[in-house]
């Protein structure tokens, strides 16, 4: 049995002595929680702690009563249970299907993009412009921290693949909202770094196994011709 195979085995029991102690109301000790559930003490305590290091139940001393060490009795955690699934990819689709019916949906979803590019690339030092190479690199590792998985396409300086979208499901629904946003974030990153090159479109599955970015040169950095001012980071 692998560790994977145990850990879902325990779930259940695991569950079990939670909804006891939800459903108490009081703090129960060890021998409390096991002669409830018909197991052994420490089954039960090798679970408590599973719990416990989960912030799902906590641990305290009981007010002492008389001679002897006060027994260490569980509470759940208080708050919402943590412990269930995530429909975060119908939030997404509620979202992009939301932005989808805008009159302009496709500006709103690079202008969104943009927004979020200049934070999520590796900032410059101060004082210092980087070149091409450098710009390409900060791109590309950005783009890889989101799973993209970036490849320079060869010879080709100023084309990028992306081997794969963490959207692609969605992308295939919403490529005309999506695409654009994905665009928006690497012209947002280029412009916060003030980059001699932009990227100058997105083409969705442009070969069967990838997106191609394509990057120029910059027309004019002093006019900054992009529309783009870079942005204050934070302190």
């Amino acid at each position: 049995m692998t560790r994977t195979d145990q850990t879902r085995g325990d779930q259940p029991r695991r569950q079990a002595l939670l909804d006891l102690l939800r459903a108490s109301g009081t703090p129960l000790g060890i021998t409390d929680l096991a002669e409830q559930l018909g197991i052994h003490p420490n089954t039960a305590r090798f679970h408590l702690d599973a719990l416990a290091t989960q912030g799902l139940v906590d641990r305290q001393l009981e007010q002492p009563t008389g001679r002897g060490r006060p027994r260490t009795v569980y509470t759940p955690h208080p708050g919402m249970d943590r412990s269930g699934g995530r429909q975060y990819h119908l939030l997404a689709k509620i979202l992009l299907g939301q932005l989808s019916a805008s009159p302009d949906a496709s500006t709103a979803a690079e202008t969104a993009g943009r927004n979020w590019g200049g934070y999520l690339i590796a900032p410059v030092p101060p004082h210092r412009q980087p070149g091409v190479a450098e710009s390409t690199q900060r791109l590309t590792a950005m783009m890889t921290d989101l799973g993209f998985a970036p490849e320079p396409d060869g010879g080709q300086a100023d084309r990028i693949r992306l081997r794969h979208c963490p959207f692609l499901e969605l992308a295939e629904e919403y490529s005309e909202t999506l695409c654009p946003l994905h665009l928006g974030l690497m012209r947002g990153a280029l412009a916060e770094i003030r980059a001699p090159v932009e990227a100058t479109g997105l083409e969705p599955f442009a070969e069967p196994d990838a997106c191609m970015v394509h990057l120029a040169p910059v027309r004019s950095l002093g006019g900054n011709s992009r529309g783009d001012r870079p942005r204050e980071r934070n302190a």
